[in-house]
Order: structure tokens, then sequence, then C-alpha cells
């Protein structure tokens, strides 16, 4: 008797290999599809995550330009801390610096705003970040 042409139970020997062999690659694809839309989901949430830190990156630069403006700090120094440009009196040229240099110092009075204005109560964005730029 040949193996091929062996019976278990009414079924050819080779039929019930062939149906063990088909139930384990039904369940390896099934297997494989779940693991593969897992994973495709993750990575959709990541995706989703990396843009949101690029608008956030974004939104933080431009309030970083907002701060660093020159305008801006120079308007601040002036009220805040009292400065002021230098006036003409005090310029001097290059040949004269050493004899500048060897005079004694003198006291600069620096008076300071007689009243600071108010704070500004600035909009909250996203996230309790607070900014001080207009809403557009």
């Amino acid at each position: 008797m040949n193996l091929l042409d062996r019976r278990v139970r009414g079924f050819r020997l080779v039929d019930l290999v062939a149906l063990g062999v088909l139930v384990a690659l039904i369940l390896g694809v099934y297997l494989a599809k779940t693991i593969a839309g897992r994973e495709r989901a993750e990575i959709a949430r990541v995706e989703k995550q990396i843009a949101a830190e690029k608008a956030r990156i974004r939104l933080l630069q431009a309030e970083v330009s907002h701060l660093e403006q020159p305008a801006r700090i120079g308007r601040l120094s002036e009220v805040y801390l009292g400065l002021a440009p230098i006036s003409i009196k005090r310029e001097t040229t290059t040949d004269l610096l050493g004899e500048v240099a060897t005079r004694p110092a003198q006291k600069v009075k620096v008076s300071a705003p007689a009243t600071a204005p108010p704070p500004v109560a600035a909009p909250a964005l996203e996230d309790g970040v607070v900014s001080d730029e207009a809403p557009q």
C-alpha cells in the first residue's frame, strides 16, 4: 500500500495534510493582516503626532521671532529699564579712545520711568502657551 493512498477515517492522508497546510496558511495570512493593521494604525498615530509637533514648532518659532524684534526690544528697554540711545556728546573717535579709557568714569543717572504701562493680558494659545502677539 502506498503512503499517499492510505486512508484515515475515509479520507486519504494526502487530503488531510493538504487541509492542515491550508488551515495553517489561512491563519498565517489572518495574523499577518491583523498585525499589519495594528502597525498601520500606530504609524498613522505617530505621523499625526509629528504633524502636531511641527505645527507647535512653527508656532514657537513665530513667537520667538516676534519676541526678538529689535524695535520691540528697544521699546521695552526704554520703558522698563530707562535706557535711551547714546547722545552725540558721548561719541568719540578711535584716536581719542586711549584718553577716554584713562579718564575717571562719570556717573550717569539712569531714571526709571515715572509709571510703567500696565501689563497687557496676553491671549492664551493651545497647551497653555501665552503669547503677546496680536490675534490675526
